[in-house]
């Protein structure tokens, strides 16, 4: 007689926290699956902390060896892209002395450029990143904040008038990241201002710069006018929100050369004034924190106002800007000196904005091409004559970098 068989326990399929308890075993005991994580990592994580690692820590330092892993690739796909811009450059070269030389010219007058170089226009008005809210963002924020001010420094560079640019609080992990990550490169910055203390000490730094620079350098957009033709004293460049029923006058003492951008302002932006910084709350925070800028310039007895979005645009989704979303607006006004123009060339056309003034004809689509993320050509193309030149692309490259600014 055949005994049958003893069943063979089978370990139920894992669900929930054991399913993915399981899968980073795995990951962990099978040599030949793709190490994404380092044990030497971990032990030393252990080490430091004297605490369990968590499954999210676990996860968190597992991508950023995945980040290392291919930075090498990385850089030699820049150095590929960089290669093939001089060939065809290059080649752009040897097509024009050959057209020139068929048609019985000289070559040199081919190669000669074909329009004005590219120089800087410096205004008397001033862009302050206020970066002192470093306890309220986590790790993956700041390095986006990091990002936008990489990208912030390079639109106000390019636009065909540049604002000082200053950075306020400029301390803690976003120094340390600037200073090792991206290996110091905004010491190599012109026009750009880093600062220690809080927004009012960079306001009195950017005082100083415009003090010292020449009046005639300022347009006729920032030139102070008055409300009627015969009304000697010049108009504010905000005025307060139509809709709201009744705003709270300001204070008689409080600074009017410095304006903190914020949402939960009563007042609207209408132009930029000269002589005046304008103050942008490096927050990336996801909308945790709301109203903490505006609270903030209130405190410091500073003017606020808000950007007149809800004026001029038409808007799908929330009014959320980045920073430099914020700057590269501010510095299209300086140039166009409309803000339905600044609106839609910059906000991406993601959000489905359309011009007010312009019904459901004016689309986001024709406006910015084929700017799907909303920052810009960050790298400026291959550049000419009349353009500065580009940022490294490696200093935009960053790891799961929130894209989601509130002006508070």
């Amino acid at each position: 007689m055949v005994e049958p068989e003893a069943p063979v326990y089978q370990e139920p399929p894992a669900n929930g926290k054991r399913k993915a308890e399981s899968e980073l075993e795995r990951v962990d005991e099978d040599p030949n699956s793709q190490q994404i994580g380092s044990d030497t990592a971990i032990d030393e994580h252990n080490e430091d902390e004297g605490q369990p690692v968590s499954k999210n820590q676990l996860k968190r330092l597992k991508r950023q060896e995945i980040y290392e892993e291919y930075k090498e690739k990385r850089k030699a796909k820049r150095k590929d892209k960089r290669h093939e811009r001089q060939a065809r450059k290059r080649a752009e070269r040897e097509a024009k002395i050959a057209a020139a030389e068929a048609a019985g010219l000289d070559p040199k007058t081919a190669l000669l450029p074909t329009s004005e170089p590219w120089r800087p226009h410096p205004l008397p008005v001033a862009f302050i990143i206020d970066c002192d809210f470093e306890e309220y963002m986590r790790d993956p924020e700041i390095v986006s904040l990091a990002s936008q001010i990489v990208r912030s420094y390079s639109q106000n560079r390019r636009a065909k008038y540049q604002a000082h640019l200053l950075v306020s609080s400029w301390k803690g992990k976003l120094k340390t990241r600037f200073e090792t990550v991206l290996k110091s490169s905004h010491e190599h910055w012109k026009g750009v201002h880093m600062v220690e203390g809080n927004f009012c000490e960079a306001a009195k730094k950017a005082s100083e710069l415009m003090a010292a620079g020449d009046e005639r350098d300022a347009i006729d957009l920032l030139r102070p006018r008055g409300k009627e033709e015969n009304d000697p004293a010049p108009s504010r460049g905000y005025e307060p929100d139509s809709s709201l029923p009744d705003v709270e006058p300001e204070s008689e003492d409080v600074d009017p050369s410095i304006v903190y951008l914020s949402s939960e302002s009563p007042y609207t932006l209408e132009r930029l004034e000269a002589n005046t910084s304008y103050v942008i709350g490096g927050l990336v925070d996801r909308n945790r924190e709301k109203g903490l800028c505006y609270k903030r310039a209130r405190q410091t007895k500073v003017r606020t106002a808000k950007l007149p979005i809800g004026q001029f645009m038409a808007m799908q989704s929330r009014y959320v800007l980045t920073t430099n979303q914020v700057v590269e607006i501010m510095a299209k006004w300086l140039e166009c000196g409309d803000w339905g123009e600044a609106f839609i060339s910059v906000i991406p056309k993601r959000k489905g904005g359309t011009l007010k003034s312009h019904g459901s004809v004016a689309d986001l689509d024709s406006a910015n091409g084929d700017m799907e993320d909303g920052d810009g050509d960050e790298h400026g193309g291959d550049g000419d004559a009349s353009s500065p030149p580009p940022l490294d692309e490696g200093l935009l490259v960053e790891p799961e970098a929130s894209l989601l600014h509130t002006t508070n």
